[in-house]
């Protein structure tokens, strides 16, 4: 396959996370913020499940960004280009759990018996899950792969323009670190801190969707990068 074509369908399979994230995180407030007044009340439930939906799509665009990458990046280092390959499918295992646990808390609902404070217990619990999923796979892994071993990788090959990767090099560890302070309880998880702390990542995120999807690689690094006899 043309290596243009990873590119642009990598910048595609990146501007999906975006859209699917965020929208089912949105679409799980209810259970979130309420666990307790969710599982013993009317429910939402086709919002939670079309949420669900959304982060199963989530889990395909994930895994599709490394590999899609993993062909051309392997000239560069094909031992970084596998890692970000496994932190890729490592933070997806942490969302699949998180979202088992949310779609549990509406399986709770659904075959609800009459003991009110059992049901908040077992959905509090199963948010909390959630929660800490969501520290150790987009709150941290996510620091390590996106951010360190996918910033380095575009910044060495120059695949992208370098000072765009230095957003992964740079929002890279505070992603990590912003995990670590919730981890010890400096930060709340989703507080204005932590949030202000993956600012850079979002960015260097979100600037793959784009640049990928509309100028793809830069060809010169192409050509720099992998052998004439490799390229169809």
């Amino acid at each position: 396959m043309n290596p243009q074509t990873y590119a642009r369908t990598t910048g595609v399979l990146y501007l999906i996370t975006f859209a699917t994230a965020i929208p089912a995180l949105l679409l799980f407030g209810p259970v979130l913020d309420d666990p307790g007044g969710y599982v013993t009340g009317a429910g939402e439930d086709n919002r939670i499940l079309f949420g669900g939906f959304l982060e199963l799509l989530l889990i395909v665009a994930n895994v599709g960004t490394a590999l899609a990458l993993f062909p051309v990046l392997r000239w560069q280092n094909e031992g970084l280009a596998l890692g970000y390959v496994a932190a890729r499918i490592v933070e997806c295992i942490f969302i699949a759990i998180g979202l088992v646990a949310v779609l549990a808390v509406v399986t709770l609902r659904q075959d609800a018996s009459e003991d009110a404070g059992a049901l908040t217990a077992a959905a509090e619990a199963l948010v909390a899950v959630k929660d800490w999923t969501f520290l150790f796979g987009p709150g941290f892994v996510v620091g390590i792969g996106n951010g360190l071993m996918l910033g380095y990788l575009m910044y060495r090959s120059g695949l992208m323009p370098p000072r765009l990767a230095l957003f992964g090099l740079i929002g890279g560890p505070l992603v990590c670190i912003s995990g670590v302070l919730v981890l010890f309880d400096v930060f709340e998880l989703g507080s204005a801190g932590q949030f202000v702390m993956t600012i850079p990542e979002i960015i260097w995120e979100l600037s793959i969707g784009i640049y990928l999807t509309v100028w793809g690689f830069r060809p010169t690094a192409v050509k720099a990068l992998i052998p004439a006899s490799a390229r169809p």
